[in-house]
């Protein structure tokens, strides 16, 4: 998950908790695209926006390339960046519930079939 609001993120960590998943967490977009590059990840929640002139679309870039479904979290539909637009992830406004969010991330991905 990635937001630069701490609260934001600290409520959708929990609601990640709850659906039974370990949540890998980051305020910044450096420390996103580190966590992408080095852990196994089933799905991803992305705020859009992070402020000075920033937005998560390196981060849903590498995701896509690899497979991993997407939700692009985001207060400012209308101010989306065309480029971020195009990245195929699900948008889900703020404020939306932390637990809807997280199913929704939860609804692209995969079964483990070595998972009994």
């Amino acid at each position: 998950m990635l937001d630069d609001e701490p609260l934001i993120l600290l409520d959708l960590e929990f609601a990640v908790e709850d659906a039974g998943c370990i949540p890998l967490t980051a305020l910044a977009l450096d420390e996103a695209l580190t966590i992408v590059r080095d852990e196994a990840i089933a799905a991803a929640i992305l705020d859009v926006s992070l402020g000075k002139g920033q937005t998560c679309e390196p981060v849903a870039r590498e995701l896509a390339a690899r497979g991993v479904p997407y939700v692009l979290h985001t207060g400012d539909l209308d101010r989306m960046d065309e480029g971020v637009r195009r990245l195929g992830g699900l948008l889900v406004p703020k404020p939306t519930p932390a637990a809807v969010v997280v199913a929704r991330a939860l609804e692209g991905v995969r079964p483990d079939p070595n998972f009994a």
